[in-house]
C-alpha cells in the first residue's frame, strides 16, 4: 500500500536492566589520591559489564507494556521493568520515523541529518536513482545466491556504539547485529562489526555478505540446515489458551485487518500449508516465529562467538521484526498483535535465562527500545469519530503536477 497513516503515533519505552549490580554513586564528586584514583578505576575496571545487549523492538509501543502487563510472565518483560529502570518520558526529534533511521539513531546517538540513513530509501541525487539504505553492490552475497546478502553499513556516516567500543578495546571487542530485516541487524551493529547476519525470505535461510566475513559461519550454516522456518510454519498459527479470551484487543473478526493470502480470513487459526509447499519462507517474518527464530540465532550467536566470556566488553544487538510486520498487516489493537507480544515475552525471558547461564547474572547489561511506534488504522479512528485519514503518495504527486501545470505550463519538473 502506497501510502502512510495520520494518526498518533505513542512514544516508545526504554529500558535498562543491569545485572550488573557494583557501580559507584554516579554523582559523587570528591578529590582522591593518585593510589585511591587507582584502585577506583580498578574496582570499576573489574566490574564493568562483559556483555552489552541491546533489544530493539520495531514498532513497539509504550502502551503494550502496560496494556499486555497481567498476561506477561515474571521472567520478560516484568523483568525488565521490576529489575531495571523504566524510561518512559520518550521523544523523537526527527521525521521520518522509520526503522532505519530508528535503529541509527538509537545506535550512533545522532539523527538522521548527521548519520545519513534519512528513511528506508530515498532518492539519490548523485546516481540519480532510488537507493536502498545498506544496498552496496561492491560486496557478495554469503549464504545465498540472489543479491539478498549484497548490503553494509556503508551509506551510514556516523560511528555506532559498536564501533567505538571495538576501536577503544583496539578490536579485542565482538560486536554483532542479528534481525530478520537486513538494515536493522547491520546499522546497529556499525562498520567494524565481526559480524551481521539477517534473514533471506527466499531461501529461509540467515545470511550476511563479504563485508564482514569472505565465508558464512559454520555455526550459522549448522542453523540453516535445522530448517526452523519450516518447522514452525509447519504448526501453523492459533491463539495461545486463555479461557476468557483476548480482552486487550478489538473482536478478531473486523474490517481493519489483511492478510498474507487474499483467498483467507484475517482470522484465527492461521494455515501456512500453501506457503510451504510453493517454498515460500517469507511468510514467516509475518507471525511471531520469526521472533522466536531470532532469538534462536541470538542464542547460537552467544554461545558460539563466546560472547561475554572475557573482560573485554561486548555487544550484541538484537532486533525483533515481526512486531513490526504484524502490525503494518493487522494494526496495533488486533489479536494478533497482542498474541505476538505474549509470544515475545516468553522469547525474551528464554534470552535472559541463557544470558544469566551463559555469561552469568552480574556480568551483562540489557536495554530494549523501539525504532519508532505505531499509530491506530485510520479507519479503525474514523468509526469512533476521531478524525484521521489517508494520505496517498500518488494521489500528491498527481495534485503537484497539476499545479504545475496551471501555474508554469508544464508538469515534467517534478521527477
Amino acid at each position: 500500500m502506497n501510502g502512510f497513516f495520520l494518526g498518533i503515533v505513542l512514544s516508545i519505552p526504554v529500558f535498562i536492566f543491569s545485572q550488573n549490580n557494583n557501580a559507584d554513586d554516579a554523582g559523587k564528586v570528591e578529590r582522591e589520591s593518585e593510589t585511591t584514583l587507582k584502585k577506583r578505576l580498578e574496582t570499576e575496571d573489574a566490574h564493568k559489564p562483559k556483555l552489552v545487549v541491546g533489544i530493539v523492538v520495531d514498532q513497539m509501543r509504550n502502551d503494550f507494556i502496560y496494556r499486555y502487563w497481567n498476561r506477561y510472565s515474571n521472567g520478560g518483560f516484568r523483568r525488565l521493568v521490576n529489575d531495571g529502570y523504566y524510561f518512559k518520558n520518550n521523544h523523537y526529534n526527527y521525521i521520518p520515523t522509520y526503522t532505519a533511521p530508528g535503529h541509527s539513531s538509537i545506535y550512533t546517538g545522532a539523527t538522521p541529518r548527521t548519520h545519513g540513513i534519512i528513511a528506508n530509501d530515498w532518492y539519490s541525487k548523485k546516481n540519480n536513482a532510488m537507493m536502498y539504505c545498506v544496498s552496496d553492490s561492491s560486496v557478495k552475497s554469503l549464504g545465498c545466491a540472489n543479491k539478498n546478502g549484497m548490503m553494509s553499513p556503508k551509506n551510514q556516516l556516523s560511528s555506532t556504539i559498536g564501533d567505538e567500543i571495538k576501536m577503544t578495546s583496539n578490536k579485542k571487542a565482538k560486536v554483532f547485529g542479528i534481525a530478520l530485516k537486513d538494515r536493522s541487524a547491520i546499522l546497529p551493529a556499525g562498520h567494524a562489526a565481526d559480524g551481521a547476519y539477517w534473514y533471506d525470505e527466499e531461501t529461509g535461510n540467515f545470511v550476511t555478505s563479504s563485508w564482514y566475513v569472505n565465508e558464512l559461519p559454520q555455526w550459522v550454516k549448522d542453523f540453516n540446515a535445522k530448517q526452523l522456518p519450516k518447522k514452525y510454519l509447519e504448526g501453523g498459527w492459533s491463539t495461545m489458551a486463555y479461557p476468557e479470551g483476548y480482552t486487550s484487543s478489538i473482536a478478531d473478526d473486523n474490517n481493519y485487518e489483511s492478510v498474507p493470502n487474499k483467498k483467507d480470513k484475517p482470522t484465527f487459526p492461521y494455515s501456512y500449508k500453501n506457503f510451504i509447499e510453493k517454498g515460500n519462507y517469507g511468510i514467516l517474518k509475518s507471525t511471531p516465529f520469526g521472533n522466536s527464530i531470532t532469538k534462536d540465532l541470538a542464542i547460537e550467536c552467544i554461545k558460539n562467538e563466546q560472547l561475554g566470556k572475557d573482560n573485554v566488553t561486548d555487544l550484541f544487538c538484537i532486533s525483533f521484526s515481526s512486531t513490526d510486520i504484524i502490525a503494518h498487516a493487522y494494526g496495533p489493537r488486533s489479536v494478533e498483535v497482542e498474541d505476538t507480544y505474549l509470544r515475545l515475552d516468553k522469547d525474551i525471558e528464554e534470552l535472559l535465562n541463557i544470558l544469566d547461564k551463559e555469561v552469568g547474572k552480574n556480568n551483562y547489561v540489557v536495554f530494549l527500545t523501539a525504532d519508532h511506534g505505531g499509530s491506530d488504522v485510520p479507519n479503525h479512528l474514523i468509526d469512533n469519530k476521531i478524525p484521521a485519514g489517508y494520505l496517498w503518495d500518488k494521489k500528491i504527486k498527481k495534485d503537484i503536477q497539476s499545479y504545475f501545470v496551471n501555474q508554469y505550463g508544464d508538469s515534467t519538473v517534478l521527477a
